[in-house]
């Protein structure tokens, strides 16, 4: 494992926290592993998060141009935090890589997530360039929510694999880390906008991105529920109850989507650096200083 690599930030401007260092974490897992077929603990909770990781891949590529493309004039600041998100994110798209081969190895066909990802980011190829960032802020808001919902509820994770949870609080870490990220490049770029705008866009685009982001990833992980013969209303009541009753993780982030609309939101409104610490306090062999 090499030592990581940490980056200050020195952000004056509120909420960001004015002592926000983003870490990177140059982490490996499920190399040699191989627990058994529900590492999710269930075949609900593994079909879920099979489905979100066959987006990883390609979706981190696209977050990652996205936010490079608006980088042009950027203060220090932003620069860094740019810089630090691209090394993240790319060490998150390895490790997925290996998670989906992981999924395949158990029997799971998943090339057909990845096709479909494929074919949607196509579709944004013609369009301005800034909707491609609306739409990243939009999906790293997702991605902030479910990383503080995972660290904070270790119910998500409870009877999964140890490696393959130790995978995702290690992703949900560094996703909280640079949640603000994305929203501050929107805000360098569009800083010419009227606020009226910036407000309509960033919203509409959450919209957007809420129902497909909910039909797709709940028809991917109906696919991957009937590869283990689950089918019908069991699949889809078993599905609901698992996303929205116990361990219910869309209804415990909605309060946070819900916040994404006031006027004036970002996403260090909520200070959630405890959980950072908390998972560094166990893993602390991962954060020796750099040489």
């Amino acid at each position: 494992m090499n030592a990581p690599a940490s980056i200050p930030l020195d952000r004056a401007a509120a909420p960001t926290p004015a002592d926000l260092s983003i870490t990177i974490r140059d982490e490996r897992f499920n190399r040699e592993t191989k627990p058994r077929r529900w590492w999710a603990g269930d075949p609900f909770g593994t079909a879920w998060h099979n489905a979100l990781s066959a987006t990883f891949p390609r979706g981190e590529a696209f977050f990652i141009e996205a936010v490079k493309a608006h980088r042009d004039g950027a203060g220090p600041k932003l620069e860094a935090e740019i810089r630090a998100f691209v090394k993240q994110e790319i060490n998150h798209t390895r490790e997925h890589i290996a998670f989906n081969k992981l999924a395949e190895d158990a029997g799971y066909d998943i090339k057909a997530i990845d096709r479909r990802v494929g074919e949607l980011l196509a579709l944004t190829k013609g369009r301005p360039e800034i909707l491609n960032l609306a739409a990243t802020m939009a999906l790293e808001h997702y991605t902030a929510m479910m990383a503080h919902e995972f660290l904070a509820n270790p119910r998500h994770f409870e009877s999964a694999d140890a490696e393959v949870r130790d995978m995702w609080r290690w992703h949900a870490v560094e996703e909280i880390e640079h949640k603000g990220v994305a929203f501050d490049t929107w805000n360098h770029a569009t800083r010419d906008w009227s606020k009226w705008r910036r407000w309509k866009v960033r919203n509409l685009m959450m919209l957007v991105v809420t129902g497909r982001f909910f039909k797709n990833r709940w028809e991917d992980s109906l696919n991957l529920l009937a590869q283990d013969g689950i089918t019908g209303w069991k699949a889809r009541w078993g599905l609901l109850r698992y996303l929205a009753v116990s361990p219910g993780i869309v209804r415990r982030i909605f309060p946070a989507w819900l916040a994404y609309f006031r006027p004036g939101f970002h996403p260090w409104d909520h200070d959630d650096r405890a959980l950072i610490g908390r998972y560094e306090g166990e893993f602390a062999d991962a954060l020796l200083p750099a040489e």
